[in-house]
């Protein structure tokens, strides 16, 4: 990732896999408002699918999205293959919203993507799964809520309806 790149640029060009392992990136979702969240099925707060799924439903017709990113750093709570993320977010959640290949969002093995989000909006560390980044349309962080703060609470629906306007 080249730092002459706008913002905008660097998120729709970092190279990801989907949730098949198949080559994908953020641009598919160019213009739209995107929620990205580090997911994990054995959280505590995995129960957040279901505010996710809701959230996207709701919205997914205005031009958002959400963008599931399994992630197995915090008490390896995302221990599964791919193949078994895939199942149980449909079979448990019905998730439709787009998931990707598991990452790491922390420390030396970061990703790309998890590097340039928080270097829009710090701190620079993740605290735990669910940490959920507000994407703008023009591909630029908007807002940052804490693992805690579910998906659709009215501080996430009434950031989420601003980007929008």
């Amino acid at each position: 990732m080249s730092l002459s790149l706008s913002a905008e640029d660097s998120l729709y060009n970092i190279s990801l896999k989907d949730i098949d392992n198949k080559a994908a990136s953020l641009k598919d979702h160019k213009g739209k408002v995107m929620l990205v969240v580090n997911v994990a099925s054995q959280c505590g707060l995995t129960r957040q699918y279901k505010g996710l799924q809701a959230v996207y439903k709701k919205y997914s017709e205005k031009g958002f999205t959400v963008c599931g990113f399994p992630c197995n750093q915090f008490g390896r709570q995302e221990p599964g293959t791919l193949e078994e993320i895939k199942e149980f977010c449909s079979s448990k959640y019905n998730v439709s919203f787009p998931m990707y290949a598991k990452i790491e969002v922390n420390g030396d093995g970061a990703h790309p993507l998890y590097k340039s989000l928080k270097k829009q909006i710090g701190p620079d560390r993740i605290s735990w799964n669910f940490e959920k980044f507000l994407i703008g349309k023009d591909g630029k962080v908007l807002k940052r809520f804490s693992p805690r703060t579910n998906p659709d609470s009215p501080e996430v629906i009434k950031a989420i309806e601003s980007a929008l306007k």
